[in-house]
Parts: structure tokens; C-alpha cells; sequence
């Protein structure tokens, strides 16, 4: 009597299953699994509002027929959005992101005498319009240490920031009025470092602290950037919250040409709200 010669490849196939099985096994068995981060943390957020600065504003402008230089002005209240994002990649690293927009139209008293050869002494006469805006965003690695409900996270990445910057005035050029126009627009990258802590007084109610600097020397166009803030989080619902931060910007940036030099010092100080979701 012949045997069914089916039964040796069967039996192979159940073997292959098993053995495909059990390394299956092993594999997802060395498979790393993230423990729950710091309540201070979240895996994913999203942030989107508007910080509130009271600035107080200074520029100088110059050109082959003088220099227009302005007080320290205070132009009143303004609004900026501002948007923030952070991702965290396994316990304690992560990924942030930041965006804003600072633009201000200035009208108010400028200054500027300068004795130039071959045009005399220039001066600025009466009032000058200044138009500024500034984009910033900045993109950072963070790493965060400790796992309870405090952490302290050190950040470096870089910072792109774009500036524009308009001046109109009436000036007086050896007894003769004339009119000074520069307009002076430039952008650059520059590296950026970041120290924080945050705080889980409970996971729906947090404290968080913040400071960054951007500074870049030499080039055609360079400055510093530093902002400081400090805020509280609640959520009153799992995944979507309010935040209310106290904030502190100071802005220094110089663009230089073969024809013009552009300085704008700019300083921010206010309230920030935003609304927050997390996952």
C-alpha cells in the first residue's frame, strides 16, 4: 500500500508556522515599549494665540547723505500671532517649533546730524515715518531630564529671522530741504540655544518656564535675539487647554551695505494667550 506523500509537507508547514511564530516572539519581545513621559509632557501639542507686547522701539537709518536716528519710542500696545509645536520622540527628547510676527508703523520725532564730506551737515527736520516688520521662527532639538512631575529640558537648533524696514523723512542738506527714503530687507539663519522646566502640579494643570537666545556675528546682516517667559497650563478637558504666559523679547538687529547701514533695537514685554491641544 502507497502512503499519501502529503503528510512529510504538511508537517513542514506546520513546523515553518511555529518556528515563524516563536521569532515573531523574540522580535516584538526586544521591541522597546515607551513608558508614559512626565505628566509635564505631552506626546504631541499644538499651540495657536497671540501675544500682547507693550515695545518700546529705537532705529537708526543711514545713507551717503547722513543718518536718521530716532528716541526711544513707545508707540502703544500691539498684537502679535504667534504659533508653537512639540513633538516628543520617545521619553526625553524632543522636537519644538515657533512662529511669530512683529509689525509696527512708527510716526514720530527723528533726529540726525552728521558731518559728511563733500555734503556738509545733515540734519533731519520734524517728524519720520518708520515701517518695521520681522518675521522669527526657530526649530530646536530638546532634551529633557528627570521622569517625575518636574523636568528641565536644554534645547539647541537654529532660527530664521527676516526684517524689513522703511524710513521716510525731511532732511536739511547744507540749507537745502530733500527728502531721505531707504528701504532695507534681509534675512539669515543663526544658531539658537534654549533652557526650560516645566512642572505637573496635576496632568491637567501645569507650570512652565522658558528661555532662548539667537545671536549671529559678522555678515551682511547680524544681531541677537533673546526672549524669556513663564506660564501656567490648564486643561479643562483632556486634550484641549488654555495657556497664559508673561513674556520678555529684546531684538537687536543691524543690516549693513555699500550704501546704507540699518539698526533696529526693539524691545517686548507682555501678556501671551493661546489655546492649546495635546495627544
Amino acid at each position: 500500500m502507497l502512503l499519501p506523500r502529503s503528510r512529510p509537507f504538511a508537517n513542514t508547514a506546520r513546523l515553518t508556522t511555529l518556528g515563524t511564530l516563536a521569532g515573531a516572539g523574540l522580535l516584538f519581545a526586544h521591541v522597546p515599549v515607551w513608558a508614559d513621559p512626565s505628566p509635564a509632557l505631552d506626546r504631541f501639542s499644538f499651540s495657536v494665540g497671540a501675544f500682547s507686547a507693550d515695545p518700546k522701539f529705537n532705529a537708526s537709518v543711514s545713507s551717503p547723505y547722513g543718518a536718521l536716528r530716532t528716541r526711544d519710542l513707545e508707540p502703544g500696545r500691539v498684537t502679535m500671532p504667534r504659533v508653537t509645536a512639540d513633538l516628543l520622540i520617545g521619553d526625553s527628547h524632543g522636537i519644538s517649533f515657533d512662529y511669530y510676527r512683529y509689525k509696527r508703523d512708527y510716526f514720530g520725532q527723528a533726529a540726525g546730524s552728521e558731518s559728511l564730506g563733500g555734503f556738509g551737515t545733515v540734519n533731519a527736520i520734524g517728524n519720520a515715518n518708520l515701517n518695521v516688520k520681522l518675521d522669527f521662527a526657530k526649530l530646536s532639538y530638546k532634551w529633557w531630564l528627570g521622569s517625575g512631575n518636574t523636568v528641565f529640558g536644554l534645547g539647541a537648533g537654529a532660527a530664521y529671522y527676516r526684517i524689513n524696514v522703511g524710513a521716510n523723512a525731511n532732511v536739511a542738506v547744507n540749507g537745502r530741504i530733500g527728502q531721505l527714503n531707504e528701504d532695507a530687507s534681509d534675512d539669515a539663519f543663526a544658531p539658537l540655544l534654549e533652557v526650560g522646566v516645566r512642572h505637573a502640579i496635576n496632568p491637567d494643570l501645569r507650570l512652565f518656564a522658558d528661555l532662548s537666545g539667537v545671536r549671529k556675528g559678522g555678515g551682511r546682516f547680524h544681531g541677537n535675539i533673546y526672549n524669556a517667559s513663564a506660564g501656567v497650563e490648564w486643561f479643562p478637558v483632556k486634550n484641549v487647554g488654555l495657556v497664559l504666559a508673561y513674556g520678555v523679547t529684546n531684538i537687536d538687529l543691524a543690516r549693513e551695505s555699500s550704501s546704507a547701514e540699518t539698526r533696529v533695537k526693539v524691545k517686548l514685554h507682555g501678556p501671551s494667550a493661546f489655546l492649546k491641544a495635546r495627544f
